[in-house]
């Protein structure tokens, strides 16, 4: 079975491939883990997100936003004190200050689903080329997407970042054509072109 060469590392690469990446994902908490998984790894590698999401999901209460964004210094304090977690301030108080965005951006579209979506109305977006391994490390999607984020007070969600998240929520479809997944993604599937 082909897949994406990306993934071939290890077992939880590959069964993050074939289970989530890419998949069209409408549920909050999924949305929320996934953005701040993306955050996390600025500056270090995918593959050691995906090895220690266990202890990111215990440090962060299963990436319950609502909890999350009531966390205080005392909770800050406990996830860099928790064995094998990344020990970056900064990015445990950017992922607690992004829950309190994450919920602003609820408020006004519902869901943070349908906030997110609603660049593409619905649709899932392929862009030839892709496919064939052209794959960019942003584009005009994901720079207004993360623009319009920054001016919601999102951190650590700039184009790049933003760009990974598209494709991990299946907003994207960048599986490459000889993948498996690649077809069973097509369906419902727009080709579009943001510069």
């Amino acid at each position: 079975m082909e897949r994406c060469a990306w993934c071939l590392g290890n077992e939880k690469m590959v069964r993050y491939h074939d289970e989530e990446w890419g998949v069209p994902l409408h549920d909050d908490q999924k949305q929320f883990e996934f953005l701040m998984l993306e955050a996390m790894q600025c500056g270090l590698s995918w593959d050691l997100m995906i090895q220690k999401r266990e202890i990111f999901r215990e440090c962060f209460d299963g990436f319950d936003y609502e909890k999350v964004a009531v966390y205080t210094e005392a909770d800050v304090e406990r996830i860099m004190g928790t064995e094998g977690m990344i020990r970056s301030q900064r990015k445990i108080q950017a992922v607690i200050h992004n829950a309190r965005c994450f919920l602003k951006v609820r408020e006004e579209y519902g869901t943070f689903s349908a906030y997110l979506w609603g660049y593409t109305k619905g649709k899932i977006v392929l862009y030839m080329g892709h496919q064939k391994g052209a794959v960019p490390a942003k584009n005009g999607l994901s720079d207004a997407v993360a623009r319009d984020l920054k001016k919601r007070g999102f951190k650590y969600l700039g184009p790049v970042t933003v760009y990974a998240h598209l494709q991990a929520c299946g907003i994207i479809n960048d599986h490459t054509e000889a993948c498996f997944r690649y077809e069973e993604v097509m369906e419902g599937c727009l080709t579009l072109s943001f510069r």
